[in-house]
């Protein structure tokens, strides 16, 4: 433990599948999670959704190749978990159409990747799903405006429904099948402990480290909250909502154009008033009034919001406090929500749901890259939409990490690799904390 190769910050689903991909290349890892076990932090309360429905190519193309490494999690994984595995719901994604202009802007890109959707007519829709209300209610609204109550001037004319999409049924199992097939590889862990600190050449605290160039800052370990130092020539982040208070130990922000910051999110539950809702999707996406929801176990449905630009974001400074309970209005605003669309729901008297922080940056796309100090990584602003791609996220970073510390000049020519089981290009640039702002984007997740 005290001599890895790469120390991991963090051991929720990302962190763990770079862990997994990591140690398969050769190194020595060490995760550090102040939690007492993998996947007990946002990954926990993760919906855990599989889908394609991304507002860019580059998003759509990760997702297409998550789908391989989920649908073969058993043979990916090289070892059983005696706490099993965890199990993969794929009927289809249904999605509602809106005004807004990524859901054009996604079916071209569908079509040019051969993505296999169907638009549903609203007489098709009607026969697919008859407990469906077909009325239009874009764009949402809340609840103290008149027009959430307002009867629906027009109906669907047209649905799309995306032959694979679902959900995971257990997400910190998931991430646990990951911790036990990086352990299979030598991969190691240390839980209930905290970075207080990331230690780099250049400080007094360095002085025994090995020489380097002079003008390089290059970490050299972390500081643990009890005081232990290990030392380590790499570390990645993958501190979920905490990644901005460790990139601020690291003192990399300097030259970020992107950035990362906590988002409180509510996730909500309800009765399934429908029985067969689970065989007409697995994953039901409703932009026409502003959220998500899928089957949970015991016949519930997990309601999310799509983050509709009418809802205030709360948006939290420190991680560590924040208020966690539900909170009875927004419940109430995203359980009627789901009411215009499922009629028959009956609303309970009580609220039911969770509460956990997302990882967000400034355009709601992930940041994979290296940082301005020699040997620090980030896998970071992954929360609430990135779950699904724990798989092929860890091997990016494991070759991202391989090509820079081997004098790959990441900044200058971003890496670009194979992917594993589908035949396309993946672009590392586009997860660069150097980018702008990627004006594409949804500015949204769906779990």
């Amino acid at each position: 433990m005290n001599h890895p190769d790469i120390i991991i910050i963090g051991s929720g689903i990302i962190g763990c599948a770079v862990a997994f991909e990591l140690s398969k290349a050769g190194y020595r890892t060490l995760n550090i999670d102040k939690n007492g076990d993998a996947g007990l932090g946002s990954t926990s309360n993760s919906c855990a959704l599989i889908r394609l429905s991304y507002s860019t190519y580059d998003g759509i193309q990760m997702a297409r190749e998550c789908f391989s490494y989920w649908k073969e999690w058993d043979n990916y994984l090289e070892v059983a978990d005696p706490r099993g595995n965890a199990r993969f719901v794929n009927n289809g994604t249904l999605m509602t159409m809106s005004d807004a202009p990524n859901f054009p802007r996604m079916i071209r890109i569908f079509k040019e990747l051969g993505v296999p959707y169907s638009l549903l007519t609203r007489d098709q829709i009607a026969q697919k799903a008859p407990f469906m209300s077909l009325g239009t209610f874009y764009p949402p609204t809340r609840m103290e405006d008149d027009r959430f109550w307002a009867n629906a001037d027009e109906q669907l004319k047209q649905m799309i429904h995306i032959k694979d999409g679902g959900y995971i049924t257990d997400p910190q199992l998931a991430t646990h099948n990951l911790m036990v097939a990086a352990q299979a590889k030598s991969g190691t862990f240390l839980f209930n402990r905290v970075v207080t600190g990331i230690r780099h050449e250049g400080g007094d605290q360095e002085r025994h480290a090995p020489k380097r160039r002079a003008l390089e800052r290059r970490v050299v370990g972390v500081t643990l909250d009890d005081g232990t130092r290990i030392d380590a020539p790499i570390i990645v982040n993958v501190a979920g909502p905490h990644s901005r208070v460790i990139n601020q130990m690291a003192g990399v922000e300097a030259d970020m154009r992107i950035n990362t910051r906590p988002l409180r999110h509510e996730v909500h539950f309800i009765p399934n008033p429908h029985p067969d809702l689970p065989s007409v999707a697995s994953h039901w996406s409703d932009a026409d009034t502003g959220v998500y929801f899928r089957p949970e176990t015991g016949n519930a449905l997990l309601i999310g919001s799509k983050d509709p630009a009418c809802d205030p974001r709360d948006w939290v400074d420190d991680p560590d406090e924040w208020n966690r309970d539900v909170t009875r209005e927004q419940w109430e605003h995203q359980v009627y929500r789901v009411a215009r669309r499922l009629p028959a729901v009956k609303i309970p008297t009580e609220p039911r749901g969770i509460v956990d922080l997302y990882d967000v940056t400034d355009d709601w796309i992930p940041i994979y890259d290296r940082s301005n100090l020699s040997g620090y990584y980030m896998a970071i602003g992954t929360s609430g939409n990135q779950f699904k791609n724990a798989g092929p996220v860890g091997y990016l970073m494991a070759q991202l990490i391989h090509a820079v510390e081997n004098g790959h000049d990441q900044d200058a020519d971003p890496l670009t690799y194979r992917a594993v089981y589908n035949d396309f290009e993946i672009d590392t640039g586009f997860y660069s904390r150097l980018r702008e702002i990627n004006e594409d984007s949804s500015f949204s997740v769906s779990g």
